[in-house]
């Protein structure tokens, strides 16, 4: 804020002139701005050191000519992947269905309006969500992969171990944002907590739960063609091996297999969502 001079002939008082921010919060925008700027310094020079510049430089001419060797496509591969692929669809759809029965009784405990305890159980609930959150699909493959074994089964239950975070988490934000007055009006004729759930909290959620749940699934079609590049199963495993083999053009009819597998996955959970929602 600052102050006015009196002009002649006027009385002599001052007025105060509005600014945008002031003086402390520019310097602290000043500093904000320079603790970014040395922040990038640092990061860059950490890049520098582990990078090797003469292999950026080159990467064109390598993607060049690995894109030369993908074209065209070696289309009478293609039978050799419906069964990875059908593979593929199974470790997601099982997987997802194996995720949402875990994340259900989650959800329900980690929300607060349905948590039997929010000072011991809501805690265990959340921590549970974050766990599955923060460790990716592909990480659970690799953990599953060497505690049980390669195979289908590995993919199937890191898919579900991903999902229970993601569908736990949206599902009890769901739960939270239910109406209180329908709560109350079946609580109200003396229903227990089991049947104020599943006629005051269910109903209102239910329509969030089918959303969420293609969602995941539409979600888990795209992970799980990546889980058999550790050995958990699927059309991934064609990719490494075609990859380790220097097979570019049957890479090429993989990528074009899994992006059409995930375009029709798109087309049929945005339907369903429309349909469910």
């Amino acid at each position: 804020m600052s102050k006015l001079a009196p002009r002649v002939g006027e009385p002599t008082h001052y007025s105060r002139i509005w600014t945008f921010r002031t003086p402390r919060a520019r310097l602290a925008l000043w500093f904000g701005w320079l603790a970014l700027v040395a922040l990038f310094v640092w990061c860059w020079q950490l890049m520098n050191e582990g990078t090797m510049w003469m292999f950026v430089a080159d990467a064109p001419r390598q993607a060049a000519d690995i894109g030369s060797r993908l074209f065209p496509p070696k289309l009478g591969y293609l039978p050799e992947l419906l069964a990875p692929l059908w593979d593929t669809l199974n470790i997601a759809t099982l997987g997802t269905l194996g995720g949402v029965i875990m994340a259900v009784p989650v959800a329900f405990l980690a929300a607060r309006n349905t948590t039997p305890s929010a000072t011991l159980i809501r805690p265990v609930a959340l921590l549970v969500i974050v766990t599955s959150r923060s460790i990716n699909s592909l990480i659970w493959a690799l953990l599953l992969v060497a505690i049980i074994g390669p195979g289908l089964l590995a993919g199937i239950v890191a898919i579900a171990l991903r999902s229970i975070g993601f569908v736990g988490k949206l599902l009890y934000e769901a739960i939270e944002e239910t109406d209180a007055r329908q709560i109350e009006a079946v609580a109200a004729t003396g229903a227990r907590s089991s049947q104020v759930i599943h006629y005051g909290i269910v109903p209102q959620v239910l329509p969030a739960f089918w959303g969420i749940s293609v969602f995941r699934w539409d979600i888990n079609i795209r992970e799980s063609t990546i889980l058999g590049l550790v050995g958990a199963g699927g059309i991934g495993m064609k990719l490494q091996s075609s990859i380790d083999t220097l097979a570019w053009s049957q890479v090429a009819t993989i990528l074009l297999v899994i992006l059409a597998t995930v375009v029709v996955s798109e087309a049929i959970s945005a339907r369903m969502r429309r349909a469910l929602i």
